[in-house]
């Protein structure tokens, strides 16, 4: 279960960088400028709908619409934070 929830190609970066702060899709984009919007858009709707990320829409005009993580998307931070330490030291293990 726990796999098909942050299993996606951008989930967990996208979690990474939501618990940093509340971002806009637009500003998500940026910083995953690899992942197309179809794909971005697609990876976000699917974390709402596991619970993972809140999706809120401002009655302005244009719409404004900001990504943030519920309560459950942060309990991931350990996870995040550990599988960030594991690249760090597999990186310097497999360097040239």
């Amino acid at each position: 279960m726990a796999v098909s929830a942050v299993g996606g190609t951008w989930k967990l970066t996208v979690i990474k960088h939501l618990l940093e702060r509340t971002r806009r899709f637009n500003e998500l984009g940026r910083l995953v400028p690899l992942a197309n919007t179809k794909t971005l858009t697609r990876q976000l709707r699917e974390l709402e709908e596991d619970g993972l990320v809140l999706r809120t829409v401002y009655p302005e005009v244009p719409p404004r619409v900001e990504y943030s993580l519920t309560d459950l998307g942060r309990s991931l931070q350990p996870i995040v934070e550990a599988m960030n330490e594991w690249g760090k030291d597999f990186e310097r293990t497999h360097a040239d």
